[in-house]
């Protein structure tokens, strides 16, 4: 399962509706190589599943990755802290065994 929290939410339907994105956009998540640890986050809004995506809803918003990224994001949740020092979206993935000082990258 892949988790939104209330503020990843709100944000999520703000951009949506400032972009004047449908009600059939959703997220996908993706994980690929780079970054200082290992491993990179990937996220846009999409409209296209794939055969092999693996489909999640949480907190209203609708989360979609592919196979191979879902081991890596198993139980992860898409954050969103704003201000002066927020990191804007980020995920919080009990998966990685540490993380890069910018949050963009992980290693398992």
């Amino acid at each position: 399962m892949l988790f939104v929290s209330d503020d990843a939410k709100e944000k999520v339907l703000k951009i949506k509706e400032e972009e004047k994105l449908s009600s059939d956009f959703f997220i996908r998540v993706s994980v690929t190589s780079g970054g200082c640890s290992g491993l990179t986050y990937k996220m846009d809004f999409d409209n296209e599943e794939q055969p092999e995506d693996q489909i999640f809803e949480d907190n209203g918003i609708k989360i979609v990755t592919d196979l191979k990224s879902f081991l890596y994001l198993f139980d992860t949740t898409l954050e969103f802290s704003g201000g002066l020092n927020g990191k804007g979206f980020h995920f919080s993935n009990p998966n990685a065994s540490r993380t890069c000082g910018c949050g963009e990258s992980f290693a398992v």
